[in-house]
């Protein structure tokens, strides 16, 4: 079976490092660009995937160039769940939320552990609501009115969209954020938390139930099923330790600039470049790209 080998660069890829890969890919075809000094497939077969990407990683030696080597055929997913915090958009809502409490870093500490595994998502997510009661939930939309998108999130969205996948955000976050975040990107639906909020302030509580990594595998899931698609055919891509359930489950599942607990586990990683890179994995050119 033929496997294809998709190279990123967040600078300028040469072909001086297409030949070093080549040389050690058996079987390995010529480079096939999908945007001339930034991305290319190299096809190659006889070898494990995940040995391969192994092999070429000791080549970049630490270049600021992404990869993902999987089988050639089935590349284009059909379904993407997408994490919202540190992955679709730049930072943590709950995070800058805080801000106006006087407790960003306070609850960013804990928010860090939570990401990483360290300590139990739900607990984590109530400890951190529960610091933020008597907020007044006009800071909810200031919050919004910050938040930025990661690079690529459009473009990401839009493209797929365009190719007929459907896409879900699924967040461990706040619906008042994945709302309006899935009608700037385009997204087709969202699932998030949602906060319980009284007389115009915050009561410090989460309403039941939580999202968590078990709800995030579940969308996955019933989203594959209710459009009948195999796990194979989806795309899931997170940061976070609630995000690795999905991401091992989905057909292409991918670590993006994750926390290390996620980086770690996961089969498959971008470290360096933007969500485009979830594009060109799919092979898609970059002449195919909307917005």
């Amino acid at each position: 079976m033929k496997s294809v080998l998709t190279l990123i660069a967040a600078d300028r890829l040469d072909d001086t490092t297409l030949s070093k890969i080549r040389e050690i890919l058996p079987g390995s075809g010529a480079p096939h660009w999908l945007a001339p000094g930034k991305a290319a497939d190299i096809a190659f077969s006889g070898l494990d995937e995940a040995e391969a990407a192994r092999r070429v990683r000791a080549v970049l030696a630490g270049a600021a160039i992404d990869l993902v080597a999987q089988p050639a055929e089935g590349r284009r997913r059909k379904l993407l769940v997408a994490d919202m915090d540190s992955t679709i958009v730049i930072g943590e809502t709950l995070d800058e939320l805080a801000a106006f409490a006087g407790l960003k870093d306070q609850i960013a500490a804990i928010t860090a552990r939570a990401m990483n595994g360290e300590i139990d998502f739900k607990a984590a997510l109530r400890e951190r609501v529960g610091l933020l009661a008597g907020l007044a939930e006009t800071a909810l939309a200031e919050t919004y009115a910050n938040l930025k998108l990661m690079p690529g999130a459009e473009t990401l969205v839009a493209t797929m969209r365009a190719n007929g996948a459907h896409t879900v955000l699924a967040s461990g976050g706040f619906d008042f954020f994945t709302r309006r975040v899935r009608e700037r990107c385009g997204f087709h639906d969202d699932r998030a938390n949602r906060l319980e909020i009284e007389g115009g302030t915050l009561t410090g509580k989460v309403i039941e139930p939580i999202l968590d990594r078990d709800a995030k595998l579940f969308y996955l899931r019933d989203f594959a099923a209710k459009l009948g698609l195999g796990l194979q055919e989806t795309l899931a891509v997170g940061d976070g330790a609630n995000d690795l359930a999905m991401i091992r489950a989905a057909g292409l599942g991918v670590a993006y600039h994750a926390k290390p607990v996620v980086a770690g586990e996961a089969r498959l990683r971008v470290d360096h470049t933007d969500l485009t890179a979830l594009l060109y994995a799919q092979g898609y050119h970059s002449d195919e790209f909307v917005g």
